[in-house]
Order: C-alpha cells, then sequence, then structure tokens
C-alpha cells in the first residue's frame, strides 16, 4: 500500500469504504461501523480543523511579504492582484449560480434530506436564530465583524476565519514597509513556519486514505441503514454533482479564459493553450500548482513570450492567491452540502460565501489536499455542518486534478493579461524553413 501513490491509496481507501458500508449494511454491522469505524472519520475532521487557521495565517503572509520592492512593483502588483480576485470572484459567482440552477443537493429523495436535516436540526435552528439577530443589526455590521477586537480571540475560532485573514493582510502590509534588515528575521520566521505547516498538512493527507475510509464507511451505513439499495441513490447524486463542478470548470477554461487572453491579451487561444498545455497536463498529475510552478514559468516564458520580469512575480504569486478552480469548486461543494442538509441559504448567506471563498483561497497552499481545508472554512463560516464534507470527499481526488489545471491556466491567463498591458509580451517568431 505504502508504495503506491498517495491518490490511489485514497481511492482505495474511498471504494473500501463504500464496499465496506453496503456490506455492513447487509450483515447488520451498522452499530459496530458506527461506533468503531466512523470515530476514525471524525478525527481524520479534527486534524483538518486543526491546520485550517495556522495554514490560512502563515500562507497569507508570506504571500503578502512576497511583495517585497513594492516600490517597483506596485502598479504590477495592484494590477495583477486585482485581476486575480477579480477571476476568482468571477469563478465563484459561476460556481453558485450553477449550483443554484440545477440544485444537484436536492437530487436526494425528500426522505434522506429529512433525515440529514433533522440530524442536524440543532445547527438549522442556530442558523436561524443568527440571521434573526443579523437582521437587528446596522448595514455595516459585516465590516464590523472583519476586523478583530483581539486576534488571540480569532485564532481559537475557526469561524471568525475573515478576522484571522484580515490580520494577516495588515501584518503582511505592515512587514513590506518596515526596513528589509528588519524585515528579514520575520520573513525567514514565517518561511520557515510555513514549511513546517505544508509539512504537516503533508502528514494530515497521509492519513487521508484512512480517513476516507472511514468517512465513507460510516455515511453510508447511516445513509443506507439496513436498506444497502439505498446507498446507490447517494452514488448517482454524488455523479451529478460532479457533473455540475465539471461543468462549471470548462466554462472557466474553455469560456472565461478564452475571452481575456484574446481581449485582453491579444492572443489566439489555440496559441495560448498549446503553450500552457504541458503545464496544464502536470498540475493534472501532480494536483499542485507549486509543483508545477518551475514548468508554467517555461512555458510561458519561452512558447508564450511573455518577459521574465512578469512570470517571476505574477506565476509565484498566483500559485498562492489565485485558486479559481479551487473556490469555484468550494461555492458548489459548500451549497450542494447545505441543499443535502434542507438548509436554504438566502442572498447574503451566499455573498459570504463568495466572500469567503475568495478571500480564503488567498491563503491556500498551493498543494494537494489545500482546496479540501479550505472548504472546512467555507462551510463554518456559512454555517453549514462541517460532517457534510463526507458527502463530496468521494469524488475529490478527480475533481482536485480537474480544479487544479483551471488554478493553473488561471495563473497564465494572468500573467499574459498584465505582460500584454505592461508591453512586456513579446510571442516567438516562428522559424521557417527555407526549401
Amino acid at each position: 500500500m505504502k508504495k503506491l501513490a498517495l491518490h490511489w491509496q485514497i481511492l482505495i481507501g474511498m471504494t473500501l469504504g463504500v464496499l465496506w458500508g453496503i456490506l455492513a449494511s447487509t450483515l447488520g454491522l451498522v452499530e459496530f461501523t458506527i461506533d468503531w469505524v466512523k470515530p476514525f472519520g471524525t478525527i481524520f475532521i479534527n486534524l483538518l480543523k486543526l491546520i485550517a487557521v495556522p495554514l490560512v495565517l502563515v500562507s497569507l503572509i508570506t504571500g503578502v511579504s512576497s511583495l517585497s520592492d513594492i516600490s517597483r512593483l506596485s502598479r504590477i502588483g495592484s494590477k495583477t492582484i486585482g485581476i486575480y480576485l477579480l477571476t476568482t470572484v468571477l469563478a465563484v459567482i459561476l460556481g453558485l449560480f450553477l449550483v443554484n440552477t440545477f440544485e444537484p443537493g436536492k437530487a436526494f429523495s425528500a426522505e434522506k434530506r429529512d433525515e440529514f436535516k433533522e440530524e442536524f436540526a440543532s445547527t438549522t435552528s442556530q442558523k436561524s436564530t443568527d440571521a434573526a439577530a443579523v437582521e437587528q443589526q446596522g448595514p455595516l455590521q459585516p465590516l464590523i465583524d472583519i476586523v478583530p477586537s483581539n486576534i488571540f480571540g480569532s485564532l481559537t475560532n475557526n469561524g471568525a476565519m475573515l478576522q484571522v485573514i484580515f490580520f494577516a493582510l495588515l501584518f503582511g502590509i505592515a512587514l513590506i514597509m518596515i526596513p528589509p534588515d528588519k524585515a528579514a528575521p520575520v520573513n525567514d520566521f514565517f518561511e520557515g513556519v510555513n514549511l513546517v505547516i505544508l509539512k504537516i498538512v503533508d502528514i494530515i493527507m497521509k492519513t487521508a486514505p484512512y480517513g476516507v475510509f472511514a468517512l465513507l464507511a460510516g455515511l453510508v451505513v447511516e445513509f443506507a441503514g439496513d436498506d444497502p439499495g439505498s446507498a446507490f441513490e447517494l452514488l448517482l447524486v454524488l455523479g451529478y454533482y460532479c457533473l455540475v463542478v465539471i461543468a462549471g470548470l470548462a466554462l472557466m477554461i474553455f469560456i472565461v479564459y478564452p475571452i481575456l487572453v484574446t481581449t485582453i491579451g491579444k492572443t489566439p487561444y489555440k496559441t495560448f493553450f498549446e503553450g500552457i498545455f504541458p503545464a496544464q497536463m502536470l498540475a493534472f498529475s501532480t494536483s499542485s500548482s507549486a509543483a508545477t510552478l518551475p514548468v508554467t514559468m517555461e512555458r510561458c516564458e519561452q512558447n508564450l513570450g511573455i518577459n521574465k520580469e512578469i512570470t517571476s512575480f505574477v506565476l509565484p504569486l498566483g500559485a498562492t492567491i489565485n485558486m479559481d478552480g479551487t473556490s469555484l469548486y468550494q461555492a458548489v461543494a459548500a451549497v450542494f452540502i447545505a441543499q443535502a442538509y434542507g438548509i436554504d441559504l438566502d442572498i447574503m448567506a451566499q455573498i459570504g460565501i463568495v466572500m469567503t471563498a475568495t478571500l480564503a483561497s488567498i491563503g491556500a497552499a498551493a498543494v494537494p489536499g489545500a482546496g479540501t481545508v479550505m472548504l472546512v472554512i467555507v462551510l463554518q463560516q456559512a454555517g453549514i455542518p462541517v460532517e457534510g464534507i463526507a458527502l463530496i470527499l468521494a469524488p475529490d481526488r478527480i475533481l482536485d486534478m480537474l480544479r487544479t489545471t483551471v488554478n493553473v491556466t488561471g495563473d497564465a491567463t494572468v500573467a499574459m493579461m498584465v505582460a500584454r498591458t505592461e508591453g512586456q509580451l513579446h510571442p516567438p517568431v516562428k522559424e521557417t524553413t527555407v526549401v
């Protein structure tokens, strides 16, 4: 088992979890599975919650502080960050549009949705109470809530992630503004901590096959009960959910990015696609924007003619803060889980998802599994049961591969746009053979 790649281990864990759940439902091992198997899935969820706050805090500080020479790159930096945020918001809105249009979570039978809703009735009731309290507040209360009065209190509350993001942005900006010799030790410290956090994520993801097995086994037995046939309903609905996510990712690659590349980048999309294709394939196979970064930079410079001054700044920054595919997936997944549990999300709640998914993507590490951690943040901020993440972990590996491909394509798209507007795009001339 250890000789297999992690994604194969996770796929095996998912398959065995579903098979165990069906077998347990058939043989009357439901209580055994809930008492002795499902808890390991809960531990896996707790590990994801454990790392969420430090991952966002440290990744975001190191990402912002990478803008070291802000005087020289202020124009390019603000332009790059602005476009990255714009494409991320577009991706989240597209995801929300699709999931609200096709409503994959409501494909569950009414009986199953009632069961989910009853199981988390207290959570739903609390959400309604919170919504009623918000109606009594002023129009700027959400803005007030973003600014923490005690950062240590915010760091101990996963639901206050926007406050952590605000502090990390403020800290990173201040770090840029102090003398470089004074900032260097702080930068070194956070870069070191960032490496430690990423290693912890790596360790947690090594337990993913077992955690996924336990989550899927517990989910199937709770879903199917003594009727293993109803487990197939779960598989069908998950397939529908995957189609909605894939449709959104396809629209980004084949509609949104081509429009940006051809109108602002003034480059035929076929040329762009052929130039970046190897990086896309590497992103698909590794599920890591960071691992793909060297190839992305090489292809953008050699095949698309983007000057190194642009690629060396825009692409590494994009690997840190630009997660269009991940953000779209988070929007679809969050609303899908809410629909499955019978939770109605009003327009303000969905605007909150847009804000949280966009800002959380800035702090998402460019490594496999980080998107799942960020989804936990989005769910908690929206008041959606985090336990519902078990519903979408089964197909997550293939979706992770696809959304990372979108992330890398988005990085290259923005690099081309910035290069064109800065006069730093010089497409290489193809050599012609004279006969």
